[in-house]
């Protein structure tokens, strides 16, 4: 007797897990090609613009903003501060920590890729009108919010 091979109606749909998964990964990807000049990965990029946002974090907020390991934030802080992106400085008001804040440099990268990394965002939502850019924004936040607690 012959296999029988379901038809498409019949395969399951990938989990969203797992689209999640493919999205990130292509994103990740896309913004490694695109800083390969620059020396800085999509990680390193990424606590950059957590920086821009926020600065005067320590390593462990960096590392929980950046959603990495605090062992993965030492290296990515080591590499930063060698190529002169971000400075660390002692907390005045405790000084047992180390404050990390963007340099003029790591301005310039930032500010440097800002259009090219909106472009990868826009491709990412070409086909979605305004609303649904919004909504889509709205979902992606809800869920990571329900993970987080």
């Amino acid at each position: 007797m012959g296999r029988v091979t379901p038809g498409p109606a019949a395969r399951p749909r990938p989990s969203l897990l797992y689209a999640v998964k493919q999205v990130e990964l292509i994103v990740r990807a896309r913004l490694d090609e695109l800083l390969r000049d620059s020396g800085v990965t999509a990680l390193q990029y990424t606590a950059l613009t957590v920086l821009a946002t926020r600065d005067g974090l320590t390593s462990a907020e960096l590392a929980r903003n950046s959603f990495v390991t605090p062992q993965a934030m030492a290296d990515l802080v080591t590499a930063l501060e060698r190529g002169e992106l971000i400075v660390r400085h002692r907390n005045p008001h405790n000084r047992r920590q180390l404050l990390i804040s963007l340099t003029p440099a790591g301005h310039d990268l930032l500010a440097r890729y800002a259009a090219p990394v909106a472009a990868i965002e826009e491709r990412m939502v070409h086909g979605l009108d305004h609303e649904e850019r919004e909504r889509f924004r709205g979902y992606l936040n809800a869920a990571r919010a329900s993970l987080a607690q």
